[in-house]
């Protein structure tokens, strides 16, 4: 039970630390937040849209932050890494932000959740979907729901592939709740199916362990190192068997023509022999000829 609770109480470290860093980062553009723990220290990768905001003026205010988390968390020797996020129109959390500061600023929320939708899916996503709950019109509680694209609500694919974020909004009616789920735009759907040829497939073999081996450990790399060789010996394998082939190819064709050659040999002795035996015939004809002819002379 002690590593139990060992383990509910770690999670919950991590939930209000994550909550902590999003209410004082939230004018960044808050994008994630990852903890690892190393022997070294415990490494916190902030993801936002701005990390100037959070690094300050000589990194003043990320020393401030390694302090309160180092007091305020008991976290031992705590290691910050502030990291750019590459497109924000794809991040689920910077556009639950976004709309939740556009409904307190009053837009409409069918406006700001349609305009947030078309943000998304400009940016390329493969799917997203936008719920906004609350009191939005009067004094009755309602749900507004945007779709566009394809939307996996359980299974793998939305474990791997769906990303989430929320947001709220503080209104004099009361609390609107904002839910953000984006699927990935290099999401692979199961019955989505690429037929390759043996080239093509292995091309992206080696792409493929060319993009492991720069993540991976040595032991993976040595592994990878096998498959490449493996691979490069199968294209010489085959292009051996082809030579050899196309060898046995000639060497049929080359009995042929001789066979044909040896035909035209037997057909010239033959021809040559037929003169032969004509040619005795037709000197005792002459020889029969030449008397008669001296006979008429006398």
């Amino acid at each position: 039970m002690a590593t139990e609770r060992n383990f509910i109480k770690q999670n919950v470290n991590r939930m209000l630390l994550r909550e902590y860093i999003k209410t004082k980062i939230e004018r960044a553009g808050f994008g994630g937040i990852e903890v690892k723990r190393t022997p070294m220290g415990t490494k916190i990768k902030l993801i936002c849209e701005r990390p100037g905001m959070i690094i300050g003026k000589k990194g003043r205010t990320i020393k401030e932050l390694t302090e309160t988390l180092r007091t305020k968390f008991n976290i031992e020797n705590p290691q910050i890494e502030v990291e750019d996020v590459d497109s924000p129109n794809l991040n689920p959390n910077i556009m639950a932000y976004k709309l939740a500061n556009a409904i307190k600023k009053g837009w409409h929320f069918r406006r700001a959740g349609h305009s947030t939708l078309r943000r998304i899916m400009d940016a390329g996503a493969k799917g997203a979907q936008v719920v906004i709950a609350g009191k939005l019109t009067g004094q009755r509680h309602r749900t507004e729901k945007f779709k566009q694209g394809h939307i996996k609500f359980c299974g793998e694919t939305k474990e791997i592939w769906m990303s989430e974020g929320r947001a709220i909004v503080k209104k004099k009616l009361g609390v609107i709740g904002i839910k953000v789920q984006i699927m990935n735009p290099k999401a692979k759907l199961p019955d989505e199916v690429t037929i390759m040829d043996k080239e093509e497939w292995e091309a992206k073999k080696l792409e493929m362990a060319q993009e492991e081996e720069e993540e991976s450990p040595e032991a993976v790399k040595e592994f990878l190192k096998s498959i490449k060789e493996t691979s490069k010996s199968k294209k010489k394998k085959t292009s051996k068997r082809k030579e050899k082939t196309s060898s046995q190819k000639e060497k049929k064709k080359e009995p042929e023509k001789e066979g044909e050659g040896k035909e035209k040999e037997d057909v010239t002795e033959e021809s040559t022999s037929e003169e032969n035996k004509s040619s005795p015939l037709k000197e005792e004809e002459k020889k029969e000829i030449e008397p008669q002819k001296e006979n008429e002379e006398k």
